[in-house]
């Protein structure tokens, strides 16, 4: 059976400067995973890319170099050179590949542990890849399951208590930055999924008006509707920008939309009134020298993750019962997996045992003139029957042997003594 391997860079290894420039739009990702499994170096692969990592997911018959090979083609897609991305990446195999998806798809390697979002993105990447054809039956699998082990982690613990995603955390900054929230104005950049449950999280709040700005005014009405809010067209940022009291960007947008002038011309005439500025998009949409304009406070997604961290050990317990689901779990993936690794070798065995059963009776077939028909069945069941008592001790073994870690040698070893032409499927 082919290798899993999983080579990406996420929060925890790279800061949102480098994370921005490797980051894939969905296009994109469809882009690269057709271009990798037209090389027949990978057999499968998945992308999976949202604000706080990219990854990619392949099996392939040489893992160590589908890794290497993996990541410089990602690097040669996206802006950042080779060197660099080597030295913010991991690479994980086999086990270590369908634990850390697993763990991803639960939530427990994310900025918010416990997040929700995280299994939807998950599901779409693995829907993505299965509909153009490059995720196949090992992926298949461990995609499967590793959306099971989250939908465990969250139904079976309380690690998705409380906020639970990157924008929850961001309305949360928002509420506790005024003492008066409903007289307060927020402005929504952006219309995508990730604006739609920040509208969400802000509908629950109750501030005092939701202006969503974006670039389709159908997109931005059809949002704003859906909260009592108010959908304009992107030229009319500035004006808006300059009534806001809180702006939450969380676009889609490959660079950067608001620059340091925009809110200096937004700032004037405010008097002393601040304006806080949460941009929680990866690229980030607003520049980060708008944290130097007087009156305004900017925080972006890393900001975000300190002011996570500071509220974590309420969900540390809840997280280490999410941990023993996901080990669960992945224990499970490897007994099926090794199962059909024996699976091959005993097919084989009995095939040949078959074949030789069947050459016998032929041999011999014509010495039996005054056999009727109903003694040669009688014949071929019996033989049928001696064949399979004798193998079913050494399948049995086959099967318990591929659970333990030199399965394989043990496998090898029946197909040598055996004569078995076709090799154990690796």
């Amino acid at each position: 059976m082919s290798d899993i391997v999983c080579i990406g860079l996420s929060h925890k290894t790279a800061p949102l400067a480098i994370r921005e420039r490797v980051a894939l739009t969905e296009v994109e990702s469809g882009s690269l995973v057709r271009d990798l499994a037209a090389d027949d170096r990978i057999g499968e692969v998945v992308a999976l890319s949202t604000c706080n990592r990219t990854e990619l997911y392949a099996a392939a018959d040489r893992g160590w170099e589908a890794a290497e090979w993996l990541t410089e083609v990602l690097a040669a897609r996206t802006d950042i050179e080779p060197a660099e991305l080597a030295c913010v990446r991991y690479v994980h195999r086999d086990a270590d590949a369908v634990a850390h998806l697993f763990r991803v798809a639960s939530g427990l390697d994310s900025m918010v542990v416990g997040e929700t979002e995280i299994l939807g993105q998950v599901r779409r990447a693995w829907r993505a890849a299965t509909d153009d054809g490059v995720a196949g039956p090992a992926l298949d699998q461990v995609f499967r399951r590793a959306l099971e082990a989250g939908k465990r982690a969250r139904t079976d613990t309380g690690i998705a208590h409380g906020p639970s995603s990157v924008s929850a955390v961001a309305v949360d900054l928002a509420r506790e930055a005024f003492s008066d929230p409903g007289e307060r104005r927020v402005l929504l950049l952006g219309a995508g999924k990730m604006a739609r449950a920040t509208a969400g999280a802000l509908d629950e709040i109750g501030f005092g008006e939701i202006v969503v700005v974006n670039r389709s005014i159908g997109a931005a009405r059809e949002l704003a509707d859906r909260i009592g809010g108010r959908g304009v067209p992107f030229d009319r940022m500035p004006v808006e920008l300059r009534d806001a009291d809180i702006v939450i960007s969380s676009t889609a947008a490959p660079h950067q939309i608001l620059s340091a002038r925009d809110f200096e011309v937004a700032m004037e005439g405010r008097a002393e009134r601040p304006l806080v500025v949460l941009d929680i998009s990866v690229p980030r949409d607003i520049d980060p020298w708008v944290g130097q304009v007087p009156g305004v406070e900017l925080t972006d997604i890393d900001d975000l993750e300190r002011v996570v961290e500071a509220s974590l050990n309420g969900r540390l317990a809840e997280a280490a019962k999410a941990t023993l689901i996901v080990d669960e779990a992945v224990s499970g993936f490897e007994s099926w997996r090794r199962e059909r690794v024996a699976a091959p070798a005993i097919a084989n065995l009995r095939a040949e045992a078959e074949r030789i059963r069947q050459a016998e009776l032929a041999r011999v077939s014509g010495q039996w003139e005054s056999a009727s028909e109903a003694d040669r069945e009688r014949v071929d069941a019996l033989t049928k029957a001696i064949v399979n008592k004798l193998l079913h001790e050494p399948s049995v073994r086959a099967r318990a042997a591929a659970s333990d870690d030199d399965g394989l040698r043990h496998l090898e070893s029946l197909r040598h003594l055996f004569g078995l032409e076709s090799p154990v499927d690796r």
